[in-house]
């Protein structure tokens, strides 16, 4: 499958989202929320774990995550739900807090980074075209930066519009206008390619010209499809 077969002609823009759709999103945050799980438990000497994976919909038995918190919201909103996940288990809040001060920390941007197809590669191509590439995600700008400088990119993304830019969050479709606005290209010659439903939402609310869902996250083909115009496996089928 090509651009060339999806009706839009020749897009000016190509946004992308980044946890599921460029990054495993499963080979990085599965395997942070072991390692803060396993923290936690140490530091409260209490059997957490299975309650935090009930909350963050993540099943340790095939390491992959549903579509829930993990997915969906923020870093700050992702500690709060797991403070209150643990206090509502019967734990005192001063214990808790005191563990998450221990136990808690960032996924590490570079080490956990597995690319879902060769990006440079696939930017370059979308730069053939004439195509911009850019990322609206809502990890923070500082591990989102980490991630594609660790993984050779950096250079090729036009702009980047993150969680902590201050601007409302998926799926609301400012950060595709501020993307838009900022390389001064309509919405309606931009692609927006998503895993998610919050990004396909977002796209519709932009006013995108093509909407690009890929199964290769945490919602299933059969749930992007009513708000997609097509989905593909991966981004590795985009060009």
């Amino acid at each position: 499958m090509t651009l060339d077969k999806l009706g839009i002609g020749s897009p000016q823009l190509v946004i992308f989202d980044k946890d599921g759709t460029l990054i495993d999103f499963h080979a990085m945050w599965g395997r942070w929320l072991v390692e803060v799980a396993e923290r936690l438990e140490a530091a409260l000497g209490a059997p957490v774990a299975d309650r935090l994976y009930q909350m963050m919909k993540y099943d340790p038995v095939s390491g992959k995550v549903s579509d829930g918190p993990l997915a969906g919201t923020t870093m700050e909103s992702i500690r709060r739900l797991t403070a209150a996940t643990l206090h509502d288990s019967g734990l005192a809040a001063e214990a808790v807090e005191a563990a998450l001060q221990v136990a808690w920390h960032l996924p590490n941007p570079v080490a956990l980074a597995q690319p879902l197809t060769h990006l440079p590669t696939l930017f370059g191509q979308l730069h053939e075209r004439g195509a911009k590439v850019a990322v609206a995600t809502i990890d923070d700008r500082e591990p989102t930066q980490a991630t594609f400088a660790g993984l050779g990119v950096a250079s090729m993304i036009e702009a980047m519009a993150c969680a902590d830019d201050g601007l409302p969050l998926k799926p609301a479709p400012d950060m595709i206008l501020f993307i838009c606005r900022k390389l001064n290209i309509s919405p309606a010659q931009t692609v927006m390619v998503g895993d998610s439903t919050q990004d396909l939402k977002m796209a519709r609310a932009a006013g995108v010209g093509l909407a690009v869902g890929v199964s290769s996250g945490v919602t299933p083909a059969e749930t992007l499809s009513p708000l997609a115009d097509i989905v593909l496996p991966s981004i590795a089928e985009l060009v």
